[in-house]
């Protein structure tokens, strides 16, 4: 019953486009992509990605200022998003440029625990994602390390300082998050994706020409173009400012 309604939604979503994009309800593809995610198969960690980008692919200014390239709809999306999960994980780098609350204000639902990724155990003990709310506040480092922050710390083995992904993921797995959402930054979310844990690719492009700055993605280099992903993709417009590309990268 819950499929046929998606379909439904859907093919509604679908007539509205065929009379002009700007008829399409926003929240027809919000119901639809965040569905993905909250019936992901139940046996396995599930592992969303998303990024919020210019249309020439930056994420911010070299300055290293980025609120807000995208607008109000998209931001109420990354805030279902987060609903939607179980845990919410950025990098230290993250915490540091935004000071993120990663919470979710704007979207009806429990927030996902917070977690950060620091290796080098840079943290101190500042920060909203460590206030006391009630939510599980996780700090992921390297075995080796001495972090400040006296919390949940889940501590890894690392290779040349960096945490292999999908030991991450299982960690986090074992202690009862399956539906993870790397929420940033660039490096971060890049690493995830060359490792192949990510399942799907939330790409929030905002209608804006920015031309310098910091790029959304840098994976590995391929040695041909015919190696390059094509992942089938969801094309859905978010508003009047936003198109949200909901991509496949695994199944």
């Amino acid at each position: 019953m819950q499929v046929n309604r998606r379909r439904e939604a859907r093919a509604r979503a679908f007539a509205a486009a065929q009379k002009g994009g700007s008829q399409m309800t926003p929240d027809i593809p919000a119901t639809e992509a965040l569905a993905r995610i909250r019936d992901a198969p139940a046996d396995r960690p599930f592992v969303v990605a998303q990024l919020g980008q210019s249309l020439d692919g930056r994420i911010a200014l070299a300055s290293g200022e980025s609120r807000y390239i995208n607008g109000e709809v998209a931001l109420d999306h990354l805030h279902r998003l987060r609903a939607s999960v179980d845990a919410v994980i950025v990098g230290a780098g993250t915490v540091f440029a935004d000071n993120p609350r990663l919470d979710v204000r704007r979207a009806a639902g429990s927030n996902p625990a917070r977690v950060v990724i620091d290796p080098r155990g840079r943290l101190d003990g500042d920060g909203a994602w460590r206030r006391d709310d009630g939510t599980r506040r996780i700090l992921v480092t390297r075995a080796d390390a001495r972090p400040a922050c006296d919390m949940e710390t889940i501590a890894l083995p690392h290779v040349d300082g960096a945490i292999a992904p999908h030991e991450i993921v299982a960690a986090l797995h074992a202690r009862g998050l399956r539906r993870l959402l790397i929420e940033g930054g660039a490096r971060t979310v890049s690493g995830f994706i060359d490792a192949g844990c990510v399942d799907r690719l939330h790409v929030l492009v905002a209608c804006m020409l920015i031309g310098s700055g910091k790029p959304s993605l840098e994976l590995a280099p391929l040695r041909r173009l015919a190696d390059a992903r094509r992942p089938q993709t969801d094309i859905y417009r978010l508003g009047a400012d936003d198109v949200l590309f909901d991509c496949a990268l695994k199944g």
